[in-house]
């Protein structure tokens, strides 16, 4: 988010708001049994101790709330969802409000028998933030374009601002190149891997590489993560002007979530 406003920007998320899970029909003789529902409804809940979004914290590296909801269209693969954190970096900007709310709408498929596809569209919406009267930031309102490719446990995302980005000015058409890997370990444990590219156009001192690597434990009533994260991003153009503490300094970061 805009350096002239903090600068700091955001899945994320243990409860990512792209929610890409790939969904593929059952074949064979047991395809009856096997078989979803043509309609799925699902809500998740997180605790995190920072919600880092792109590396970056939002709340000053102090604890989120989280949660939302998704419905999936089996059949056609069309998916939409919310999603919402509680958050501090518009209020450190200047402005006002103290939740992040995302929508989002989708359609993900099978290109091939190993390659899956995700497209669609994702609105950060920061109800009351009132950047736009922040001299030198916009409205941190923000929408953007995605697409993924999968292949096995792992991906390769891009997404494309339709809007400004996170309150820079001028800054519409920045993007976002997002790679990883969740690969299974055995025993309930998925290692987390993650490296993403954050494009700010026209604020080169904005933009910067950040990295996660984490380990997840599924306990069945609930998901337990910790991953290491960190970026090289500019210590000034994202230092909290709460506190002057660099928001993308390296850090272990710890989740319980719940998907229900």
């Amino acid at each position: 988010m805009n350096k002239s406003l903090l600068t700091l920007s955001i899945l994320t998320a243990l409860a990512v708001p792209l929610h890409a899970q790939e969904t593929q029909p059952a074949t064979g003789t047991n395809a009856q049994a096997n078989a979803q529902p043509d309609n799925v409804v699902t809500f998740n809940a997180a605790l995190t101790s920072d919600y880092r979004y792109r590396g970056i914290s939002q709340t000053h590296m102090q604890p989120a709330l989280q949660g939302g909801a998704d419905y999936t269209h089996n059949p056609s693969g069309l998916y939409a969802g919310t999603w919402l954190s509680t958050i501090k970096w518009t209020k450190d900007a200047g402005g006002g409000g103290d939740v992040e709310w995302d929508l989002y709408a989708g359609k993900r498929g099978q290109l091939t028998a190993d390659v899956s596809y995700d497209v669609g569209v994702l609105s950060y919406v920061y109800p009351s933030n009132g950047l736009k009267d922040v001299p030198g930031s916009a409205n941190a309102n923000t929408t953007e374009a995605y697409g993924q490719l999968g292949y096995g446990p792992a991906y390769a995302k891009y997404s494309v601002a339709l809007t400004n980005l996170f309150g820079f000015t001028d800054s519409r058409h920045s993007g976002y190149l997002d790679v990883g890997a969740n690969v299974e370990l055995g025993d309930a444990f998925t290692l987390n891997l993650h490296a993403g590219r954050q494009d700010v156009r026209h604020h080169d001192a904005a933009s910067y590489t950040d990295y996660k690597v984490g380990v997840t434990k599924d306990f069945g009533i609930a998901s337990l993560t910790a991953a290491l994260v960190g970026t090289n991003a500019d210590e000034t153009a994202y230092a909290s002007p709460a506190n002057g503490k660099f928001l993308g300094k390296k850090a272990l970061v710890i989740s319980v979530s719940k998907t229900f």
